[in-house]
């Protein structure tokens, strides 16, 4: 009867009646269909599955702050993992000291007091960065209160620490020397550069002609997967400026000595690389520290093998310089980035997204937020920095941490 009131050139009132009827059958069926397919309790189960899988974590001293990564974290196919406080227990000591120089105990103790942010509480725990605290304590442990030498000098100017410079540098009014000095302390390779002259016993020594020496002895640490922290100093007799946007301008300071420090392998670590290894997950290794000791740190924990070529480690400043094309081809066989800089390991993070990655980063600084932010699953430390924590979707607490 449709069909023939439509060829006669219109529909009865009547007509559009049974149209609707049968639109409205076909739309309580499908919704009837999907009610069947999608049950109205599915997204309860499934956060309450979630809710589960938190608490278990808990249980095992893991916090988790972003429900969804509970279930990211079993598709994770990479993980991007910092080296200090991470794969290491983050209790740093001072292993050995070259002091180059012939100042007396007190005025290189003042060099290394002033030029530090880091401070001891009254049980001996530092509070501030771990490599600044471990110098604090080596000074304790020679009967040196740092704190007198800091109240007794006047500091006027000074840069923090910064993983894009990599050093510290002070200038304060030293009572001791009784004159201006700038103080710097950081990465030996760059405070040497800094350098004009190398205080030695015999006198003031062209610094171009002990870097061979130098960089030997530094490379003897580095295999040792020891973090190595180079001293320099300047006194000031005018008033010329010393930094020029966040940098050190002059060139002419006195390079003083070097130290090693040592941070054990959490004794977890290497099953849990294996364990990684074994299920198919891929581990990268990414660091600010040199080369030598990312790769002997990668070496302890099993994940560098004398198999490996030089091309499965980069520096930051080389996969800066290096393109994204060129670098999709080469990332999935990445092993270690070092000297790596905040926005290195970000890019890293995206690249391996780019090739179909889910990407876990595991960190505990203020550098690592953000990788960790970009990851799918950012999983920081329960004693990392505050930063970390708010960039992360998990804490990590060692069951000292949780206790405590």
């Amino acid at each position: 009867m449709l069909g023939k009131a439509i060829f006669a050139g219109g529909l009865l009132e009547s007509d559009w009646l049974t149209i609707s009827q049968h639109v409205l059958q076909i739309f309580m069926v499908s919704v009837a269909i999907i009610v069947m397919a999608v049950p109205e309790g599915l997204p309860m189960s499934i956060t309450l599955s979630l809710a589960m899988s938190m608490r278990r974590m808990l249980k095992t001293n893991n916090l988790v702050r972003k429900m969804h990564a509970c279930e990211t974290m079993g598709a994770v196919t990479v993980i991007c993992t910092d080296k200090t406080g991470t794969l290491t227990q983050n209790r740093m000591h001072v292993q050995e000291l070259i002091r180059y120089d012939t100042l007396p105990a007190r005025e290189f103790a003042e060099v290394v007091a002033l030029n530090t942010t880091a401070f001891l509480d009254a049980e001996g725990h530092i509070i501030g960065n771990p490599t600044e605290g471990a110098l604090l304590l080596w000074l304790h442990g020679l009967g040196v209160n740092y704190l007198d030498l800091r109240e007794n000098a006047r500091v006027l100017e000074q840069l923090t620490f910064s993983t894009e410079r990599k050093y510290m540098a002070t200038v304060a009014e030293s009572p001791l020397l009784g004159k201006k000095v700038l103080y710097v302390k950081g990465a030996p390779e760059i405070v040497l550069g800094l350098c004009s002259t190398v205080l030695t016993p015999e006198g003031q020594v062209p610094a171009a002609d002990m870097r061979p020496a130098i960089e030997e002895q530094l490379l003897a640490y580095q295999n040792q997967a020891m973090r190595t922290l180079g001293f320099a100093y300047r006194i000031l007799e005018d008033d010329a400026p010393v930094f020029k946007d966040g940098r050190i301008i002059r060139k002419d300071l006195v390079y003083l000595g070097i130290t090693a420090i040592s941070d054990p392998v959490r004794d977890d670590v290497p099953q849990a690389v294996k364990d990684c290894m074994d299920a198919g997950i891929r581990i990268k290794i990414v660091t600010g520290d040199t080369p030598g000791t990312a790769r002997e740190m990668g070496r302890q924990i099993g994940l560098w093998t004398e198999e490996d070529s030089p091309d499965r480690l980069m520096t930051g400043v080389e996969f800066e310089q290096t393109p994204d094309a060129e670098l999709l081809d080469r990332v999935m066989d990445l092993k270690i980035m070092c000297r790596a800089r905040p926005m290195d390991k970000e890019r890293l993070v995206k690249l391996l997204q780019k090739k179909d990655q889910v990407v876990a980063v595991t960190g505990d600084g203020t550098n690592d937020a953000p990788a960790l932010n970009a990851a799918q699953v950012g999983l920081s430390m329960g004693d990392g920095t505050t930063v970390a924590k708010e960039a992360s979707a998990c804490l990590l607490y060692t069951s000292d941490a949780a206790d405590e």
